[in-house]
C-alpha cells in the first residue's frame, strides 16, 4: 500500500510540476516577446502645475534584432487632420498591393514574427489588428468603388478625415536632429541586357543558391560580394558547383540589381525575365559607402513579377509602382498606409502608397521612405520622371477608426 501510494503521490507531483514547469515557460516567453516586439516603456513625469504627462519610449532594433536608441514615440508621431487636395494614386494598382499585403499577413503571420510587432505606432495605441482593419476596410471600398465604375472615396480627404485617424509622421534622424520632414528617395527596377552564358561583355554573374541547400548550410555567409566577383564559383574557383549561375551581366547591371532588388533582364536570345533578390550573405548595407565597394551580396531568384516585402523568395509580395514605398519593417511596420504631401508647381500633392518593401537602408531608419518609381530603360530615363517628385515630403500615416 505504501508503496502504490508514494508511486501515486509521485506521479501526481510530477504532473502539477510538469504544468508549472509550462505556465512558468509560457509566462516567460509571453515577457520576453511583450519585450522583444513592443520594446516599450512608459515614463511617467510628475509635473506640480499640470496632471501627469506620459512619454512612451520605443526602443528601435536593426535589421538583425539588436537594439539601436531609443525615441519618444509622441515626438515623432501625432495626429491630425489630412489637408484638402484630391489623393492621387492608379486604383487598379493600390488595390493590387493592399490585397497582397493582407494576403501576406494572412498566409505568414505565424511564420513571419517581424510583420508581429506593433512598433512604433504603439506609442498611439494603433496595433497590427488594426492595420490589417485597415488593409481591409480600403479593400473593400476600392471593390466597391471600382464595380461602380467610380472615382474611389479614397481620394476624397474628407471622407478620409471622416473614416481613418490620420497620423502625421516627423523625421527622426539622430544624424541630423532639424531634419522634420521624411526624405523619399526612389527606386526603380531597371531593364539591363544580359547573357545567360558568359561573355566578354556580360561576364559579371548573378547566381541563385540551390534549391537542396541545407538551412544549416550557411557556406555563402563566408564571402563578400568582392570574394564572388573574383571568380570563386566559376569554374576553377574554389567554390565551383555551389550556386547556380542565372545570368550574366555588366558590372553597371549587377550593381543596380542589388540596389534596387529587381532587374529586368532581355536576354541576348530574345527572352526577358524579372530576378529579385533572394538571400543575402548576413553582412549589412553600409551607408555612406559606394555601391561597388559595399561587401553585402545578394543571391537572386527568377520571379514572374516585381517583388517586395517577404520573409523568403516564395513568399514575397507583388507590388505594383506609384502605390509602394520600401521603409522599415522592423520599426514602423509591413503594410502601413502612407499619404506623402509636397508642392509641385505652387500646387498641394498628396499621393498614397504602402509600405510593402523594405531594404537593407531602412533597418533601422526613422526619417527616410523609397517609392518605388517604375520600370525604366536606363537612369536617363528614371531622373527624369522623378524630377517631378519630392525629396522630402510631410508624411501621414492612415488607420481606420
Amino acid at each position: 500500500m505504501s508503496i502504490m501510494f508514494n508511486r501515486k503521490f509521485q506521479l501526481s507531483v510530477g504532473i502539477v510540476t510538469f504544468f508549472i514547469a509550462v505556465l512558468v515557460h509560457q509566462n516567460l516567453y509571453a515577457q520576453s516577446e511583450t519585450q522583444q516586439l513592443i520594446t516599450q516603456q512608459q515614463i511617467t513625469t510628475p509635473n506640480p502645475s499640470k496632471n501627469q504627462a506620459t512619454s512612451i519610449f520605443y526602443s528601435v532594433i536593426d535589421e538583425w534584432q539588436k537594439y539601436k536608441y531609443s525615441v519618444n514615440g509622441k515626438h515623432v508621431l501625432k495626429s491630425v487632420k489630412l489637408p484638402t487636395a484630391k489623393v492621387n494614386f492608379n486604383q487598379a494598382d493600390l488595390l493590387t498591393v493592399l490585397t497582397n499585403t493582407r494576403k501576406y499577413f494572412q498566409d505568414y503571420g505565424h511564420k513571419d514574427p517581424a510583420i508581429s510587432r506593433n512598433g512604433l505606432l504603439l506609442s498611439q495605441g494603433v496595433t497590427v489588428k488594426d492595420v490589417i482593419k485597415t488593409l481591409e476596410f480600403m479593400i473593400t471600398v476600392l471593390e466597391e468603388d471600382i464595380s461602380n465604375n467610380r472615382p474611389t472615396r479614397l481620394q476624397d480627404t474628407n471622407f478620409i478625415n471622416a473614416n481613418f485617424r490620420v497620423i502625421q509622421w516627423s523625421a527622426y534622424n539622430p544624424d541630423q536632429p532639424r531634419q522634420k520632414r521624411l526624405r523619399i528617395t526612389k527606386y526603380a527596377v531597371f531593364t539591363h541586357t544580359g547573357s545567360r552564358t558568359k561573355t566578354s561583355k556580360y561576364n559579371i554573374p548573378i547566381y541563385s543558391l540551390k534549391d537542396s541547400l541545407s538551412k544549416d548550410d550557411k557556406f555563402y555567409t563566408k564571402y563578400t560580394k568582392q570574394d564572388v566577383l573574383s571568380g570563386i564559383y566559376e569554374p576553377g574557383g574554389k567554390e565551383f558547383g555551389k550556386v547556380e549561375p542565372l545570368a550574366y551581366l555588366t558590372r553597371e547591371g549587377l550593381e543596380e540589381a542589388l540596389m534596387q532588388g529587381t532587374i529586368l533582364i532581355n536576354f541576348t536570345d530574345g527572352s526577358k525575365a524579372f530576378f529579385n533578390v533572394d538571400r543575402n550573405n548576413g553582412i549589412s548595407y553600409v551607408r555612406g559607402v559606394k555601391a561597388t565597394s559595399q561587401k553585402r551580396y545578394w543571391y537572386f531568384r527568377q520571379v514572374d513579377q516585381i517583388k517586395g516585402y517577404g520573409y523568403k523568395i516564395d513568399a514575397k509580395i507583388s507590388i505594383k509602382p506609384g502605390v509602394t514605398f520600401a521603409g522599415d519593417v522592423l520599426n514602423i511596420g509591413l503594410g502601413r498606409v502612407m499619404i506623402m504631401e509636397y508642392n509641385q508647381g505652387g500646387s498641394k500633392r498628396l499621393k498614397m502608397g504602402v509600405i510593402a518593401d523594405t531594404g537593407g537602408a531602412f533597418l533601422p531608419n526613422l526619417h527616410q521612405l523609397d517609392f518605388l518609381a517604375g520600370i525604366f530603360q536606363n537612369q536617363k530615363e528614371f531622373r527624369q520622371h522623378i524630377q517631378q517628385l519630392p525629396e522630402y515630403a510631410t508624411a501621414y500615416i492612415l488607420v481606420k477608426k
